[in-house]
């Protein structure tokens, strides 16, 4: 335990012949931590069951009251978490201080809407009955969340199920446990009790996930990753019809037209692509660009582009950061020598990248056509394919061709026009004139093979809840 940010982790979560936790800017061990095997999970979902009950029979404002001191332990070790971070996921310091004020805002919010679950009383039909409905807590959940925002995902689950009366068990994935198990020791510092919300990094990723999808007592999953693993849990969690919440893969279009504010434009672009180096569920995946802004576009780009400082996260002049790992740099660069093959271009100068570690070069490809692999792939690191269009119905034939439909952004002073889009644009999230659209007042989420359910906002709360109709006779 070198670095000072451990202290976050209690001397329980870690194992010295445990789970490996790697830097990927430079490959050293951050730590090692414990890792449960399959009857110690059942275990501990049958603690989380028992749990729940006492919790979800407190007052809205007796959890809210605890949500809230959680939220202010988050935000008090705001620092050592986001080192933390950097430490295990390699992304810029700054962008891991940032996850840590977003992920706790998710903790905030909830803490405050415990407080509003509120049931209905539906004018009846008939005088002698009274018609109503009450929300209360699906039960015992489980969450399965991704590498790329290691805090963030766990605590837009995390607080809306406790909010809601639930329990909940959490596996991180297996790049990133610290986060998650320093939200866990400061939840449980907070008051919120040890067996109520769990953290397990497993021994078989495998096998826990089977094991949340077939265990009695499980009532709901929530799941970020690959559609690929979606369409698995769904498949294996349909025997016992459990309650999913699904994010999975995206494919986002990036469209500028004409008469588009060029800057805001490309502003919008290096947040949306190059933030966390593109590993982003929400990253603009496809820049299509109209054909009278597209040269200045590419221009401008490629210039910001080659500007970038690709170092170290902890380095404080770094902007970029390395890849999760060896392979998923081998993955990116694969797709970029595919697209040059088929036809494509590089459009920047390559700013210089540390030769060691899981670095890839920042690249901006042109002459991308829809025929490529790269414009039907999720790229998931830094590279920005650009992609020509004439008209308006060009743009979204192009941005609808996909199985895919989390978020799409467009840039464009036509205010009709924004209308249009956003209406027909076939994506559960539009942001319009703007890179950066999550926030926890607003419902996160996709359509088609891009899942269903939503965090964030009041629909976040919603997913943990059911709702139960209560007839009232003989008034």
């Amino acid at each position: 335990m070198a670095d000072s940010a451990l202290h976050l982790l209690q001397p329980e979560q870690l194992d010295a012949d445990g789970l490996k936790v790697l830097n990927p800017a430079n490959g050293s061990v951050v730590a090692t931590v414990r890792r449960f095997d399959v009857p110690e999970l059942e275990t501990i979902i049958e603690q989380a069951e028992a749990a729940r009950h006492p919790w979800a029979a407190r007052t809205a404002k007796e959890r809210s009251d605890v949500l809230r001191a959680w939220y202010d332990l988050l935000r008090e070790n705001a620092e050592d978490l986001a080192r933390l971070m950097t430490l295990e996921s390699g992304k810029p310091l700054d962008e891991a201080r940032g996850e840590v004020r977003y992920g706790a805002a998710f903790v905030e919010w909830f803490s405050e809407e415990a407080r509003r679950a509120y049931g209905e009383v539906i004018p009846s039909h008939a005088s002698d009955k009274r018609v109503l409905t009450l929300r209360q807590p699906v039960g015992t959940c489980a969450a399965i969340t991704p590498w790329n925002f290691p805090l963030a995902m766990i605590t837009r689950k995390v607080a809306p199920a406790l909010a809601a009366g639930c329990s909940i068990v959490v596996k991180p994935a297996n790049a990133t446990p610290l986060s998650a198990l320093a939200l866990e020791s400061l939840a449980h510092r907070a008051g919120i009790p040890a067996a109520l919300f769990r953290v397990v990094p497993a021994r078989s990723s495998s096998q826990a996930g089977d094991l949340f999808c077939t265990h009695r007592l499980i009532r709901k999953i929530s799941f970020t990753g690959s559609t690929e693993v979606g369409k698995v849990i769904m498949a294996k969690a349909a025997g016992q019809v459990k309650r999913l919440s699904l994010e999975l893969g995206g494919n986002a279009p990036f469209i500028v037209f004409d008469d588009a504010d060029l800057d805001r434009a490309v502003a919008g672009a290096m947040a949306s692509r190059f933030r966390n180096a593109g590993q982003t569920c929400v990253c603009a995946n496809r820049f299509i660009v109209q054909a009278g802004i597209h040269d200045a576009f590419v221009e401008r780009l490629g210039a910001k582009v080659a500007a970038l400082r690709v170092e170290d996260g902890l380095d404080v002049d770094a902007t970029m950061g390395p890849l999760i790992d060896q392979g998923a740099v081998e993955r990116v660069a694969g797709l970029v020598e595919t697209a040059v093959r088929e036809g494509a271009a590089i459009a920047n100068e390559a700013p210089v990248v540390p030769a060691s570690g899981a670095f890839h070069r920042p690249v901006v490809l042109v002459d991308v056509t829809t025929d490529m692999e790269i414009a039907h792939e999720e790229i998931f690191g830094p590279v920005a394919p650009v992609l020509r269009f004439s008209d308006e119905s060009d743009a979204l034939r192009i941005a609808n061709d996909t199985p895919f439909g989390l978020a799409a952004y467009v840039f464009t002073a036509d205010a009709a026009r924004q209308w249009r889009m956003m209406e027909g644009l076939e994506y559960g999230m539009v942001g319009v004139n703007d890179g950066l659209i999550s926030t926890e007042v607003a419902p996160f989420g996709g359509i088609k093979e891009s899942g269903f359910g939503r965090e964030g906002s009041s629909h976040g709360l919603a997913d943990y809840m059911n709702i139960k109709y209560c007839l009232l006779g003989g008034l």
